[in-house]
């Protein structure tokens, strides 16, 4: 006797069992399937309860729309929108009303997406969810009609926004006109942008032509579910054009993220939580309006754990202090991150190369107010080094943290940066992408950034390519941290044509944080009780918090306006 998995014109597999000639069905119809990645059985309920992954391979099934919605949204929260709209044939083409009818009457569907409104954890919510069932998800008319209308409510009732795509791309039944929904449907959605709206976007296999070319990529946040399909172009299409054989894992999610273009990978399990906390990071509470200054301990400028640290400059050489920024073990800017922050949720890339690992940033909270953190991330050890290139960030390092403090100014978020960098890297391909222009165009928009900005140099303060993060409304300094124009050893090489006279330079540099705060170059300077490292770290994040929390209240009472003006004029006086 054997098993055998019998296919089924309903594309569902019935367990036999085979005497001869004669089969029985064992199991009814539908109870089994076969994985298509990996070709196992598995039981239909499993694959259910498990978020619709295979539990052999861990390969991700597609979902139904309704199916996704009910995963996701409070119970009996749901509110379709826009169901039912009228047939769009703009070509005349014969026979396709005829299948769009089939199509209706097979899934449940009317269009390719459903929209509508709902809650998530509590959190208010508009939502749009494709179906690749339909025309393999792909955007015609009425569906960029439904997302569009989806938008705009969004926009009216002061909403986010989520979009889950799955989709072929434009539908090529309504030629020209499908084409016209993605300008449709991006301007929509500059217009939700523009009321200060949050657009999640939600990435599912696969997600190509169109659709990715127009809304799927617009998204504050880009998430995208594991081993997804993702591209303007189908694979068979590049590689026909190009006649060669394209790499494993090309235009897959990874792929992506590791390009620069999504912020991370969105298991399927995780979704509604992951979800859910975006949502309560971007809820709105017009914070400008509630959290004045009152709201936050009174600034004094002689709050505890601020006074200069004495006798400091008189017994620690300049040069010291330029080893003890280098210091293996020394406090990182993700240490500083999670002993001061809570629920951080990193984003990825620059949306335009890759995800540069020397600089890393997000979403945390701070005392419960939604804050954005960027540092310059040493390693802790020779092999994190490596992978963070020893914090000295690419092009795309600087454009990503640009983005976030872009991100950060549209939904009124402060903005806390930790410097620590022996400067940008200066390698042959930082050149070709244009490093010069990504620094000068972090200076250029930090100056009028509409959000209270702080900046924390924890390390080496590297030249220009630390300033990027700094063009702040007050800049700090730990004790051991120095910021120059160049390291010690590049300035007595070019000056004196001696490297080794670098302990000299730093010294007539006057780069530490003690000649800085003289200089009005800083604002305050960060006592160590010993040099920050794992045994001092509580204490220097407690000292840390509380000036934070008086920075915010100073300057988290201003206007937009009044920051920038601030900023200028802090810049404008050196």
């Amino acid at each position: 006797m054997r098993r055998l998995f019998k296919k089924t014109p309903s594309n569902s597999y019935i367990k036999t069992e085979t005497k001869g000639t004669e089969a029985q069905p064992e199991v009814p119809q539908g109870m089994w399937r076969k994985c298509n990645k990996c070709g196992a059985p598995i039981y239909s309920e499993d694959v259910k309860a498990g978020h619709y992954i295979c539990p052999k391979c861990g390969g991700y099934f597609r979902i139904h729309a309704r199916r996704r919605i009910e995963m996701l949204a409070d119970a009996g929260s749901f509110e379709e929108w826009d169901a039912g709209l009228p047939v769009s044939n703009p070509l005349g083409i014969s026979g396709y009303p005829k299948k769009l009818s089939e199509l209706r009457e097979k899934t449940g569907l009317d269009e390719a997406v459903i929209t509508g409104r709902m809650s998530m954890g509590g959190h208010e919510t508009v939502v749009g969810v494709m179906d690749g069932r339909f025309i393999m998800g792909s955007m015609g008319r009425n569906v960029g009609e439904k997302i569009a209308r989806a938008a705009e409510r969004a926009t009216a009732l002061g909403l986010p926004l989520i979009l889950f795509c799955c989709s072929g791309g434009a539908r090529m039944q309504e030629g020209i006109v499908s084409l016209m929904q993605m300008a449709k449907t991006a301007a929509a959605l500059k217009r939700h942008s523009e009321a200060g709206l949050l657009f999640i976007s939600v990435l599912t296999d696969p997600t190509t032509g169109g659709v990715t070319a127009s809304f799927a990529m617009l998204g504050d946040v880009i998430l995208a579910e594991p081993g997804s399909l993702i591209g303007f172009a189908g694979p068979r299409v590049i590689e026909q054009t190009i006649g060669q054989k394209l790499p494993e894992g090309f235009q897959r999610a990874e792929f992506l993220v590791e390009h620069g273009f999504v912020d991370a990978i969105l298991p399927r399990e995780e979704s509604r939580q992951t979800l859910t906390r975006l949502l309560a990071f971007h809820e709105r509470m017009d914070r400008g309006e509630e959290q004045k200054a009152e709201d936050w301990p009174e600034a004094g400028p002689d709050r505890q754990g601020f006074a200069e640290p004495a006798g400091g400059e008189e017994t620690i050489s300049a040069w010291e202090r330029v080893k003890r920024s280098r210091k293996q073990g020394r406090l990182t800017g993700l240490d500083y991150i999670q002993g001061i922050f809570t629920d951080f949720t990193e984003l990825h890339g620059d949306r335009a190369f890759g995800d540069d690992r020397a600089v890393v940033g997000g979403i945390a909270y701070f005392h419960g107010r939604p804050v954005t953190v960027i540092a310059q991330q040493k390693g802790r050890n020779t092999r994190e080094n490596i992978e963070r290139n020893f914090s000295m960030p690419s092009p795309e390092g600087y454009r990503k943290a640009l983005r976030l403090m872009k991100e950060a100014e549209k939904f009124g978020r402060p903005v806390f940066c930790f410097v620590d960098t022996p400067g940008a890297f200066c390698g042959m391909e930082a050149e070709e992408r244009g490093q010069g222009e990504a620094i000068a165009r972090n200076l250029f928009e930090l100056s009028a950034l509409k959000v209270p900005v702080l900046s924390v140099v924890i390390g080496e303060g590297g030249s220009g390519g630390a300033l990027a993060l700094a063009v702040a409304d007050e800049v700090w300094m730990l004790e051991n941290a120095v910021y120059s124009v160049l390291s010690p050893e590049g300035f007595a090489s070019i000056l004196w044509k001696d490297s080794k006279r670098a302990d000299e330079a730093a010294k007539v540099m006057r780069i530490t944080a003690g000649d800085l705060k003289a200089l009005g170059i800083v604002e305050r300077v960060i006592p160590e009780p010993v040099p920050a490292g794992k045994k001092s770290a509580g204490e220097i994040c407690e000292r840390l918090a509380e000036g934070f929390e008086e920075f915010l209240a100073r300057y988290g009472a201003l206007s937009g306006e009044e920051l920038a003006a601030h900023r200028y004029e802090r810049f404008r006086n050196m």
